[in-house]
């Protein structure tokens, strides 16, 4: 779609400047509004052994969709747990979910401890890999991943798919 916009954009530059439309969008950057919104770049699909790039975790995170999230009833509330997700996040660039039917939202995840001998550990100052709702008011389950080569998957999860016992 942007793509198309930037045409036309440069279509009626041509028509009104007289430039080719090659040389309308390489003289300028394209308004703010027809920017991208995601700044992530892709970063280099190199297989280090360690799991920390997208071509090394897709194939796991493929296999094991449903583990993805969980949902657990504890002390009067709904936890969502991340924690899958958090332990292959290396070869992630952004988390997403969306309650209900909600437009997911960013999750933010840890950095990665590529200092450490497992990357993905996740470590005492990382926090929680869970948020809190109230108890039974989460339903659904919109995930989206965005890998570090910046291709995308998802997956909608019912409740009862996923409630850890």
């Amino acid at each position: 779609m942007i793509e198309i916009l930037l045409f036309l954009a440069a279509a009626a530059a041509q028509s009104s400047t007289g430039q080719g439309v090659a040389d309308s969008q390489s003289a300028e950057a394209p308004p703010a509004f027809l920017a991208p919104e995601n700044k992530h770049e892709a970063e280099p699909q190199v297989p280090t052994g360690k799991f920390t790039t997208a071509v090394e975790i897709k194939p796991i995170l493929g296999a094991t969709r449903g583990n993805w999230i969980g949902v657990r009833e504890y002390d009067g509330q709904d936890l969502l747990y991340v924690t899958h997700l958090w332990s292959w996040r290396c070869g992630l660039v952004e988390l997403r979910i969306g309650i209900n039917g909600a437009t997911p939202d960013v999750w933010p995840l840890p950095t990665c401890h590529e200092d450490q001998p497992a990357p993905n550990a996740i470590l005492e100052q990382d926090g929680l890999p869970y948020g809190v709702f109230a108890l039974g008011s989460v339903q659904t389950i919109d995930v989206e991943l965005t890998y570090d080569d910046l291709t995308t998957e998802s997956a909608s999860f019912e409740r009862q798919a996923v409630k850890i016992p």
